[in-house]
């Protein structure tokens, strides 16, 4: 047997080590590129530390005797309407008087709720195109929020 010389172990080692070069090379380019970082606009009535307890929940608390409802149908287009969309509700201030029925719609791909901070009304989480909706019986302001996302915030002010 003739001796293997160390030019030739290597020769063997480099071909033995390129498939797995190839495949990391392959695996790594497959992302693709990002011109821009991904931002969170948490706005400016979401606090410091969206999510916690506190955070956005002021407001009167005047008694409510009201219905709600949540179905999947599209909300129609009242001025009794809250869309939730891009992470807001719109619009953030809807005044109505007693007896309206409010509809809210969810336009986002996230789920959302809507919460009143009293307690007085309260969704399911709603998916895509769900709605929920809330008899306002009582003259008063109703300050709400998404549970999920508590940097969302409405306010529905019902007069006499």
């Amino acid at each position: 047997m003739r001796p293997v010389s160390t030019g030739a172990r290597l020769a063997t080692a480099v071909l033995a080590a390129i498939p797995s070069l190839l495949l990391v090379t392959a695996c790594g380019s497959s992302a693709p590129a990002h011109d821009t970082a991904p931002t969170i606009d948490f706005h400016q009535t979401g606090g410091p530390t969206p999510g916690f307890p506190g955070h956005g929940m002021t407001g009167s608390a005047p008694t409510a005797a009201a219905a709600s409802t949540t179905t999947s149908a599209a909300a129609s287009t009242t001025a009794n309407t809250v869309d939730i969309q891009n992470f807001v509700f719109a619009p953030a201030k809807l005044t109505v008087p007693v007896g309206t029925t409010v509809t809210w719609t969810n336009k986002d791909e996230e789920p959302h709720t809507v919460a009143a901070n009293d307690a007085s009304f309260r969704s399911p989480g709603m998916g895509h195109n769900a709605n929920f909706t809330f008899v306002f019986n009582t003259p008063g302001t109703f300050d709400y929020i998404c549970t999920i996302h508590p940097f969302m915030h409405g306010t529905v002010v019902v007069t006499k």
